[in-house]
């Protein structure tokens, strides 16, 4: 029905803006459509080594991963968001944006720095040691484990439940805890029965996103030797240089990636909590005191002392003491390769988020579903996905254009595009288009259409409406999409990996070229960048979000 629609739309009102909008959708999407494709391929010899001894483990270390990872990261961000929201107590108004800041440390980038903390040499071991005269059982050091990936994962991804979750409380739940205070009812019944259940989507669409990036990592469970899907594509592709298995199994994890989106619609299907009046106000926190009050601040305190202030200062330390041999005209082509690349992308992202939002917010719903749906389907899926499908449109695209690159003197058959840093940029287009895509249509709906409308009315064309009219209203939002997106792509390490051209090195490569040498002293300063760069968007995206409310 939806297709129907959209194509009478389409037929309606047909221009240059809505051809450029389908085109655009068309091709983030042919990546995605390339690998489920392959799914009917007829599998070779290699496929059925892996299927037979190794996917089990593979599926289930990503289940368990994904498992228990997202029970802690619910239990921790759904508390910190309540507490915050609803509790008055010390130093509330800096923990309530310091905690999102983990959000600025990559999780590989927490794991090298925790396992060389925690190792026999690092400082946790040797302070007891020296200190302390304890000499403990390894195996309660060790982060390179099951365990070790869990806790990494949880404590730089809570952020996800903690930020959309404190986002819902402190705007649509006031009338619903208040009236459960005056009811008499205690915090702890508050909490379990008005709370969790109001803020379920919320949790969901946080918890979800956590499911997302653990699909998505690969640094940190190649570098704990934790066997995922994620990793089995690597080792595929560069380990038994397969390209249709490794695009077999990439298929199958987006299967399951779609399954996860399946599952929270159903989930939120029929569960839906909104206010009985269109009048909202904020929650009014309770002052804490005493104990209560003391305890809350001690368990803020030592959720960002682990998952930020002590990673950062350990990256500061050893930065310091090996940043004259880091420093060197190489680490500037890193940053050069590394912001242009992400600049770049993220130029391509906003310009083609702004064209589609302007067309979707104008049509019909069937058109506008479609065309949303389109441009964002590549961040519910994981980067190995999106690397293997754009790799394959690539090379497919190499063979097409084997005459033309004949007649240029360049060889029979040559491979230009996939060997070239646009492929890259591509990958990087096609996850990443949904937060510049969202950040502008969230523009536009608080804008609405009556400027646009007045404009239209006085016989402005749309291309000049868009200019003059929309364009500085929606500043703001596109700065923030900008921001978001450019970090990140930054921060970005599957599709680096897999489709950077040879001897094309990024800060992101860099840092894990260093932990794969052992080298995580020296690793410190392309991190600290990345975080750096990370933390000023945070910032800066704080501060449009409290000029905007």
């Amino acid at each position: 029905m939806k297709l129907q629609t959209a194509m009478r739309d389409l037929r309606k009102h047909a221009n240059s803006w809505m051809i450029i909008s389908i085109i655009g959708a068309a091709v983030l999407m042919l990546p995605i459509f390339y690998v489920f494709v392959s799914l009917f391929y007829r599998p070779n010899a290699n496929w059925q080594q892996i299927k037979q001894f190794l996917l089990k483990d593979y599926v289930v270390h990503s289940l368990e991963l994904v498992f228990f990872t997202g029970v802690w990261t619910v239990i921790i961000g759904v508390s910190l968001a309540w507490f915050v929201s609803a509790y008055d107590f010390p130093m509330k108004r800096f923990f309530r944006w310091a905690l999102v800041l983990p959000l600025a440390i990559p999780p590989y980038i927490a794991a090298y720095t925790y396992t060389n903390m925690m190792s026999y040499t690092g400082i946790v071991q040797k302070t007891l040691r020296t200190k302390f005269e304890l000499t403990l059982d390894q195996g309660l050091f060790d982060m390179m484990t099951m365990r070790g990936a869990v806790f990494i994962f949880t404590m730089f991804l809570y952020p996800y439940v903690y930020l959309i979750t404190r986002s819902f409380l402190e705007r649509q739940s006031a009338s619903y805890i208040e009236n459960a205070r005056l009811l008499g009812k205690n915090a702890f019944s508050i909490f379990v029965r008005v709370v969790l259940p109001i803020a379920r989507p919320a949790i969901i669409g946080g918890s979800t996103l956590v499911v997302f990036e653990v699909l998505n990592d690969y640094g940190v469970t190649s570098y704990f030797g934790i066997h995922t899907i994620s990793t089995a594509i690597f080792q595929t592709w560069f380990g038994m240089y397969d390209v249709q298995s490794a695009m077999r199994l990439a298929a199958w994890l987006m299967v399951g990636a779609a399954g996860v989106l399946i599952t929270e619609r159903i989930l939120r299907r029929n569960r839906q909590f909104s206010s009985v009046t269109s009048k909202s106000r904020p929650l009014s926190p309770k002052r804490l005191k005493g104990f209560y009050a003391a305890s809350v601040w001690l368990l803020c305190t030592l959720v960002l002392a682990f998952s930020f202030l002590i990673p950062l200062s350990q990256l500061i330390v050893w930065a310091t003491w090996t940043y004259k041999d880091v420093l060197t005209s190489k680490f500037l082509e890193l940053t050069f390769n590394t912001l242009s690349v992400a600049l770049t992308a993220t130029f391509i992202i906003m310009v083609l988020s702004l064209i589609v939002a302007n067309v979707a917010r104008f049509r019909q719903p069937g058109l506008s579903y479609l065309l949303s749906k389109g441009v964002t389907a590549g961040y519910s899926i994981p980067g190995a996905i999106i690397a293997i499908g754009v790799l394959g449109v690539c090379i497919d695209l190499d063979h097409v254009l084997a005459p033309v690159y004949e007649l240029m003197g360049l060889g029979k058959n040559p491979l230009v595009i996939s060997l070239s840093i646009g492929m890259g940029i591509f990958g990087y287009v096609v996850r990443f288009m949904a937060t510049g895509y969202n950040a502008v249509e969230s523009g536009f709906e608080k804008v609405g259409l009556k400027y646009v409308e007045a404009s239209r009315i006085l016989g402005i064309g749309l291309t000049k409406t868009f200019f003059k009219v929309d364009l500085p209203l929606i500043r703001g939002s596109i700065i923030s999409g900008f921001i978001l997106t450019f970090v990140e792509i930054i921060k970005e390490l599957p599709i680096t990996l897999l489709l950077r051209p040879f001897n094309f090195e990024t800060l992101a490569t860099k840092v894990y070229q260093y932990a794969g040498d052992e080298q995580i002293l020296e690793a410190s300063v392309p991190s600290l960048f990345i975080i750096a760069l990370s933390i000023i968007s945070v910032l800066i995206f704080h501060q449009l979000g409290k000029k905007m409310d």
